[in-house]
């Protein structure tokens, strides 16, 4: 019985013999990130930008340097799919390996003094009571109205007698005429409440 292996993708070798090369325009290295390809000698590589993978870059020292052909996936564990945009494309080196790492630098240096932002959580507010709830508190009993047994009507009918007569003499007081002098150019007080009179014809 056999069986039948599925093709994985094929590793990238940094060197290639194959002449033949991508149609489409060639790619600029200054157009890419600095993250996103390495100019070193021992491993110039980039990122294509079509599949997103790190492939190998050819002939760096020579006049035409390209992409060498490449899979989609990770070589050896994913399934063989051939990068047919990208590979064997023309590269552009159209810079130098030490401004290349210089911008490396600085980029890194600029992401290492960033500050995290505080994220401020806004407080939750609180839900406002229904009219319904509103109203059974203003009718619930206090604390000293509790544990009498009584219907708090009557217990509040008893408040309200026990401190009648010190109300009505307080508002007494206060319709009286205060001692002392009148306060110059000013009328007098009426004692009696004014009813106007209808004039007679």
């Amino acid at each position: 019985m056999s069986s039948t292996l599925e093709r994985t993708a094929r590793p990238r070798r940094s060197r290639t013999r194959s002449r033949t090369i991508n149609a489409r325009p060639a790619l600029a290295v200054s157009a890419l990130k600095p993250h996103q390809y390495d100019l070193r000698p021992a491993c110039a590589s980039l990122i294509c930008p079509d599949c997103e993978t790190w492939v190998p870059i050819t002939g760096l020292q020579t006049k035409k340097p390209k992409l060498v052909p490449h899979d989609t996936g990770r070589a050896g564990k994913d399934t063989a799919a051939r990068c047919h945009l990208g590979s064997n494309r023309l590269v552009t080196v159209d810079i130098t390996a030490k401004k290349w790492e210089e911008r490396l630098t600085d980029g890194n240096s600029e992401t290492v003094h960033r500050r995290r932002t505080t994220v401020r959580r806004k407080p939750k507010a609180a839900i406002a009571p229904a009219v319904s709830q509103i109203a059974a508190q203003k009718l619930a009993p206090t604390n000293d109205e509790l544990g009498d047994g009584r219907p708090l009507w009557l217990l509040r009918e008893m408040k309200w007698a026990s401190t009648e007569r010190a109300v009505r003499d307080t508002d007494a007081r206060r319709a009286q005429m205060p001692a002392g002098d009148v306060p110059l150019g000013a009328p007098p007080v009426p004692l009696k409440t004014l009813r106007p009179q209808r004039p007679s014809h």
